[in-house]
């Protein structure tokens, strides 16, 4: 049961990864740091896009509208530290 219990955990880190990893490029390219006519930044972004958005999606429907400031990742990183916190206050349970 550690293992799963680790699995989870492991799982959560690389979900916050791709989001920190998100809200940063979203910058950069907002910024014109970054060109989405280059094919790496854009096959980059892309593919953030289509793995967070099944995560986004129902934050974005149940947040109300802020003129244009997505929240829906600062709400998914809130909600990966809280579910970080359950699991480690019970980590007697995955033993």
């Amino acid at each position: 049961m550690q293992s799963l219990f680790q699995i989870l955990m492991l799982i959560l880190d690389v979900v916050w990864f791709f989001i920190i990893a998100h809200v940063i490029m979203s910058w950069l390219i907002n910024f014109q740091v970054l060109n989405m006519r280059q094919q790496f930044v854009a096959q980059v972004w892309y593919g953030l896009n289509r793995v967070l958005e099944p995560l986004y999606g129902p934050i974005r429907r149940i947040l109300p509208p802020m003129g244009g400031l997505d929240l829906a990742p600062l709400v998914a990183l809130l909600a990966i530290i809280a579910i970080r916190i359950v699991l480690q206050n019970n980590i007697a349970l995955f033993y």
